[in-house]
């Protein structure tokens, strides 16, 4: 009988140790900062001019992190940052192109006097 329970109870304790997770009161857990993407200041968008080369608004802003076969003169650039205990931070910028050269701004980070 006792060996039993004793073969019944070392699995029960063994899978009852993985769900439990001790609490240090008063401490709260690390939280890592998640960013991702391609992180867009303003005085990034406002060095865009109008007329400038692909090449020139790569140096500017980066490598767009969506650029679409089927689209090939609209660049998106999305990021979002989220810190333990504050509300997410994102941003859209996407970047068209005409001919090869910038020809307008749309999103959140837009410079100002940049035609919509």
């Amino acid at each position: 009988m006792r060996m039993r329970l004793g073969l019944f109870l070392i699995p029960v304790f063994l899978l009852s140790g993985c769900s439990y997770v001790p609490r240090i009161p008063g401490v709260t857990p690390f939280r890592i900062e998640i960013q991702q993407g391609n992180y867009i200041s303003q005085e990034m968008v406002a060095q865009l001019k109008p007329g400038m080369s692909k090449e020139q608004v790569r140096l500017v802003l980066g490598t767009p992190l969506l650029t679409d076969i089927f689209h090939a003169d609209r660049w998106d650039y999305i990021y979002w940052r989220e810190k333990a205990g504050e509300k997410r931070e994102q941003r859209k910028l996407t970047v068209f192109f005409e001919d090869g050269k910038l020809n307008r701004l749309d999103g959140d980070a837009v410079a100002a006097g940049a035609t919509q």
